[in-house]
């Protein structure tokens, strides 16, 4: 096992979780919580405290799709393209975002990882369309002018906490 990996961290979730087959999505959970996504060091640590096996863990983390196997970033955004946002013109404010950051339908994440956008089918805010979240923080009637300044903002978080 990979030394670095903070497995006490791995541990504390365990303890307040419990053991057992009824408590795999509830640690997924929690290692999800701590570092947006699912670490490969995780699968052979939890099998082992949890008594089942690596193959079960592995597939309730793909089966989920809230469960992320890849690295996410400190932002996570969701711009909402259900019909409301969509019809009230969401698609602009999410190549906004792809275009300032770089990223593609392909590529969600920036190689920094500083932010992840993705698309999501309704965040239930339709009366506040085009909505998105940003680590499920709601932002309504947006444009991509609010985009751009909304990038500018979190960018300028990122470098005051130490980030790029």
């Amino acid at each position: 096992m990979d030394t670095a990996f903070d497995y006490e961290a791995l541990d504390a979730i365990i303890s307040k979780t419990g053991c057992g087959a009824s408590a795999v999505i509830p640690v997924l959970q929690g290692v999800q919580e701590r570092y947006n996504y699912l670490p490969p060091e995780v699968f052979p640590y939890v099998a082992e405290k949890l008594q089942i096996s690596e193959a079960r863990i592995y597939g309730v983390a793909t089966f989920y799709e809230n469960f992320s196997l890849e690295p996410k970033g400190r932002y996570i955004i969701k711009v909402c393209d259900g019909t409301a946002c969509h019809v009230r013109k969401s698609v602009p404010n999410l190549d906004q975002f792809r275009k300032e950051l770089g990223l593609s339908e392909s590529k969600i994440t920036t190689g920094d990882l500083g932010f992840t956008v993705q698309t999501v089918a309704c965040l239930g805010a339709c009366s506040l369309a085009p909505a998105l979240t940003v680590n499920n923080k709601v932002y309504a009637a947006m444009t991509p002018e609010k985009v751009s300044a909304l990038i500018k903002e979190l960018k300028a978080e990122l470098v005051e906490a130490g980030g790029n």
